[in-house]
């Protein structure tokens, strides 16, 4: 009976955390944001009318969506060139800053290596021998290397990216002579899940050509489960 009551109450608390939630964000809105702003916004109004229950409400809502305008319209004025400068202005104070500018630096450049979304940084998931023969590791075909690498080394070399394990965003870099990577017919997004799974996840290949129930029917493993 107490184990029923207690998970009663679980279901209960769940389901109320939701609504709790919004009741918190919109008092905390409110209280921070509407009550502040609406009376800066909406000085102009007479006090007796501003202090009415319903006005007062619908000031304080009007003054959240006017600040939510306001901070949107920001966002897109970053993108022209006031805001190019404003950004490149703060990015100059920031890596002039000794310490935060290594790791600001280094977030910045995780965070547009992994969101570039126009262009392909990880052409494709690759295999190699590292760091011995014999030992596989699992990576991703950058670019081709260029300059000086390919004059030193006298073969044509490419940039292959190897994530470490569950954290893919270090790792280490490889150039390989073209000849010693092999392709692999996985996608990218299923060679990160196989690295950060550490293995555990792994693409099938090739595609199954027999329809779920064959599969099921012919499969003894599936059988003995």
């Amino acid at each position: 009976m107490l184990k029923s009551l207690r998970n009663a109450f679980i279901a209960g608390v769940v389901l109320l955390l939701p609504l709790a939630a919004t009741v918190f964000v919109v008092n905390f809105l409110l209280a921070k944001v509407g009550t502040p702003m609406s009376k800066f916004l909406f000085f102009y109004i007479d006090p007796q009318i501003r202090e009415l229950p319903v006005i007062s409400l619908l000031l304080e809502f009007g003054a959240i969506i006017l600040v939510v305008l306001f901070i949107t319209g920001l966002g897109f004025l970053s993108n022209w060139v006031f805001g190019r400068m404003v950004v490149n202005l703060s990015e100059r104070i920031i890596t002039a800053v000794p310490f935060v500018n290594a790791v600001y630096t280094t977030v910045k450049q995780i965070v547009e290596t992994f969101s570039k979304q126009q262009k392909a940084v990880f052409q494709q998931v690759v295999l190699t021998e590292y760091p011995r023969k014999g030992v596989y590791v699992l990576g991703f075909l950058t670019s081709e290397a260029r300059g000086e690498v390919q004059e030193r080394t006298g073969a044509e070399v490419v940039n292959i990216f190897v994530p470490t394990t569950p954290n893919p965003t270090s790792g280490f870099l490889l150039m390989v002579p073209k000849d010693e990577i092999i392709p692999m017919d996985m996608s990218v997004g299923d060679g990160m899940k196989l690295i950060v799974s550490g293995g555990a996840v792994s693409p099938v290949w090739p595609i199954p050509a027999q329809k779920p129930e064959q599969v099921e029917i012919n499969n003894p493993v599936a059988l003995d489960a």
